[in-house]
């Protein structure tokens, strides 16, 4: 199927607001578009795709966009604009039943037969040279991976920015409900293609209503006060929370990586709520003997495409023009390069090497001596008043690094403290906490925190892990946090947090055993802590 030999000016809005975009490298070649263009799939639907091309002599390579949130803002600006200008074909498609496109929306369902229809296409097209990249964030990584389940021939490099590809472990973390970032992505996924205002109206109503919304019972029918009405995506995690559960059959592409051997660029942030599943990526990509690089910044999921755009775009260029156009110069000399302390620094893989540190709670402190067994520790936990989250790997404003201290001063966390620190340690790599629990129907989450001289705290990174009933008895659990590139300097100290799971961060466990998303019950329980138990980290510096 030809496409028309003649081209429009890009769309107004999408011209605008390219001009806001700072840092980004000058222009090489004016735009031309082709809108709306009808790429059949396999069964017929109709994939609409619109093409950014640059204006000048010669060939180009093609670099593909499948998403669900429409063809407009911000992906036009962002990367049909700015990487035609470049000197790359763009093509933004819609997935099917979203943007105008055919079809019935089905989340992860057709991505990978649909990315290959559209490879078919570009076949066809007389402007296609046979050089293909891929590049997006979020579920524009997910439509990545499905391509690579069975890689056409022509694709040669892939950009993952804050990608998933395991749509369960998105919605769940240690077996709890990530219940805000749920709402917050299925409000996105119903509206995003329907415009920004639309979006904006939709994001409002469910702030104002979050509260009601996340505290009625049953959650599945108090929920839809804040979105106006059911949404699909939000249904499927409330009612399938088990990864095993048919629903989620072949939805987890992580094993691609595992075989993987396009050349791919993964970006991600110290708060993204993707940097776990952008570190199994990379994990699997090293251990495949694939060629990649991987850039972890001081960014939540929406910031690396705002304040880190300059950063994230000259790094995502440098890939495809490396991959696509044979032209290496500006890649950087090591594989890795994280944000660390105000700074930047280069590795040669991550984690980033060191030692095994490790301290162990003992009466409030964490000490590097395996102290004395000391009596337990025990903090009661109810879901009618559950407490609130400070910062971490949300969807909201409110993501990333906050204060902790209010959090910590309820008689349902427990923390536990280094003294002050006599000289800077540093953590590069994954934190986990092992403790012996007793503990009913309940969720535990731990934190770690640095604490500045005056007493600030504030949040490094955590984790979350659902406890089965332990029948009285002491059990050994870890708890696996998020990793971390932190500097904890010389006068500040360590400290661990424990308690319930944040909420709306993380939906309430009932105390009941019910589910979440049908208890119509709750119920106070008690959790508690017994020694030995232990913090463990990879880094470097004295921890005493």
């Amino acid at each position: 199927m030809p496409t028309t030999t003649t081209h429009q000016r890009p769309p107004r809005t999408a011209r605008l607001l390219r001009r806001t975009l700072r840092g980004l490298p000058p222009r090489r070649y004016r735009v031309g578009h082709h809108p709306a263009l009808p790429v059949p799939a396999a069964d017929g639907a109709r994939l609409l795709t619109d093409h950014y091309l640059p204006l000048g002599d010669g060939e180009f390579p093609t670099v593909l966009l499948r998403s669900p949130y429409g063809r407009g803002f911000p992906w036009a600006p962002l990367y049909g604009l700015a990487l035609a200008e470049q000197g790359f074909h763009v093509l933004i498609q819609s997935c099917r039943g979203t943007g105008g496109s055919g079809g019935e929306a089905a989340l992860w369902r057709h991505e990978r037969a649909d990315g290959l229809a559209t490879v078919e296409w570009l076949r066809e097209q007389p402007w296609f040279d046979g050089r293909l990249g891929t590049i997006g964030p979020s579920y524009l990584g997910y439509t990545q991976w499905a391509l690579a389940a069975d890689p056409p021939p022509e694709l040669r490099a892939m950009v993952v920015q804050n990608g998933i590809h395991d749509p369960h472990a998105f919605f769940h973390s240690g077996g709890v409900l990530n219940l805000e970032n749920a709402l917050v992505a299925a409000v996105g996924l119903a509206n995003f293609d329907r415009g920004p205002g639309t979006l904006l109206r939709a994001s409002a109503r469910l702030q104002r209503n979050l509260r009601r919304a996340t505290r009625g019972l049953p959650l599945r029918d108090a929920y839809p006060a804040a979105t106006g009405g059911r949404l699909a995506a939000l249904d499927g995690a409330l009612d399938h929370p088990d990864p095993a559960d048919p629903y989620w059959a072949g939805s987890d592409l992580g094993p691609v990586a595992e075989r993987h051997a396009i050349p791919t660029a993964l970006v991600t942030g110290w708060s993204d709520v993707c940097l776990g599943q952008t570190l199994r990526q990379w994990e699997r990509l090293r251990a495949a003997g694939c060629a990649g690089s991987l850039l972890i910044g001081p960014w939540t999921h929406t910031s690396t495409l705002g304040p880190g755009l300059p950063e994230v775009f000259r790094e995502s260029l440098a890939w495809l023009r490396a991959h696509l156009c044979d032209d290496p110069s500006g890649l950087r000399a090591q594989p890795v390069r994280v944000s660390l302390d105000g700074g930047w620094r280069e590795l040669a893989d991550w984690p980033g090497g060191g030692t095994g540190l490790r301290w162990y709670l003992a009466d409030g402190r964490l000490v590097t001596e395996r102290p004395t067994p000391a009596g337990p520790v025990t903090v009661r936990i109810d879901p009618a008043d559950p407490a609130p989250p400070a910062g971490g790997p949300l969807l909201s404003q409110q993501a990333g690094p906050r204060r902790n201290n209010r959090r910590e001063a309820r008689p349902d966390v427990l923390t536990f403290s280094t003294g002050p620190l006599t000289e800077p340690v540093e953590l590069l790599g994954p934190v986990a906490v092992d403790l012996l629990v007793t503990a009913g129907h309940t969720d535990l989450f731990t934190r770690l925190c640095d604490v500045d001289p005056r007493g600030r705290s504030v949040n490094v990174c955590d984790g979350v892990l659902r406890l089965a009933p332990t029948g009285g008895r002491p059990a050994a659990v870890t708890v696996e946090l998020d990793h971390t590139a932190h500097r904890f300097a010389a006068g500040h100290r360590l400290r661990l947090q424990l308690g319930g799971a944040p909420h709306p961060r993380y939906a309430r466990n009932p105390g009941t055993g019910e589910p979440d998303a049908t208890a119509t019950t709750l119920s106070a329980t008690e959790l508690t802590v017994h020694q030995p138990s232990s913090v463990r980290a990879l880094g470097s510096g004295r921890t005493s």
